[in-house]
């Protein structure tokens, strides 16, 4: 069976549900579209999937450079591999499948021949946290917890497909390996053009003084929107965003966390393992003793359904910050 034929089997039940912020322009397949342009100057930078090209938005750097891109079929630990090897002559290879598969599948593999060697591979997750209805084998909400335990593997979580944009930038020129969560399809637009992504940073992108919201992924989106509604109801809220997960600008964030009272973590991952346990434990080396409200996943699987219900009952929502932070107040 064609790749193209298997790639189809393997997807036609999940269908594109990622949920778009409402009212925001968007762009579609703004990773592909990305690292299609850094292949024109980078004849180093390779493609690889595990049969999901389309729905990792791939195909328009297979388009442009069809000898540099190899799907290596339902194989996610040979995807690794595969990578790992082309790496190990010189190439840049990004490598894209769900998150799910790049982390319970092929943990070992990312750990050992990716990581423990510091090879230059980049791994492009998509379907991260809450952004699939079609349950607990397919939501990646526990893979930011996962793979920050694996020593020097840089870990990004984008906002936007402005950032995604200039992230997929960003590693390409950093060396080693990286984890990028995928938002994928029809991406919001939250930051302009000349929005600055460095590895590493974290960003205020709000000042305030009654409430701060520390927040990653798409979940700055909602965090603004939810600093606006607050805003109305006389609560005065910061944001700062933080995009990589690892290594972790523990400074900004304990900067940050210093002028609130109170602070409130906002991730689409479950609040075990990833953001809130980070910012907890920043704090507590820098001697910041805060309230801190978490808003996450629960520490279960979670059931299929439509991504917008889904969202809602679980209070990865604007409506559901908003009212987090005015019951504090």
């Amino acid at each position: 069976m064609s790749g193209a034929a298997t790639e189809a089997g393997r997807t036609l039940a999940m269908g594109q549900d990622e949920a778009v912020g409402g009212g925001r322009r968007s762009v579609e397949a703004p990773f592909g579209k990305a690292l299609a342009r850094l292949g024109q100057s980078r004849p180093d930078i390779v493609g690889l999937t595990a049969d999901l090209g389309k729905y990792t938005d791939i195909l328009p750097f297979r388009d442009a450079f069809p000898d540099r891109f190899f799907n290596v079929g339902m194989a996610e630990q040979n995807l690794v591999a595969v990578a790992a090897g082309l790496a190990r002559t010189g190439k840049v290879p990004f490598a894209t499948t769900y998150g799910v598969f790049a982390t319970r599948r092929a943990y070992d593999f990312v750990a050992i021949a990716l990581a423990h060697s510091n090879l230059d591979v980049k791994i492009v997750a998509g379907l991260p946290g809450l952004t699939t209805g079609y349950g607990g084998t397919h939501q990646a909400i526990e893979d930011l917890a996962l793979m920050r335990m694996i020593p020097g593997l840089t870990i990004i979580d984008p906002c936007d497909a402005t950032e995604i944009e200039a992230a997929t930038e960003a590693i390409a020129e950093h060396g080693g390996p990286v984890y990028m969560r995928l938002l994928r399809g029809s991406v919001p637009v939250v930051f302009e053009p000349g929005y600055i992504f460095e590895i590493g940073k974290a960003r205020c992108l709000r000042q305030g003084s009654d409430v701060g919201i520390i927040s990653t992924g798409f979940m700055t989106e909602r965090a603004l929107d939810a600093a606006d509604a607050l805003d109305k109801q006389g609560i005065s809220a910061g944001v700062l965003h933080v995009p990589t997960i690892k290594p972790f600008d523990a400074g900004a964030v304990a900067e940050f966390a210093a002028g609130f009272n109170h602070i409130v973590t906002a991730e689409n991952h479950v609040v075990v393992g990833g953001l809130a346990s980070l910012v907890v434990e920043t704090l507590f080396d820098a001697g910041i003793a805060k309230k801190v409200t978490r808003i996450g996943l629960p520490d279960r699987y979670i059931e299929c359904g439509a991504v917008p219900t889904l969202q809602a009952k679980y209070g990865l929502t604007t409506d559901a910050i908003v009212a987090t932070i005015a019951a504090l107040n």
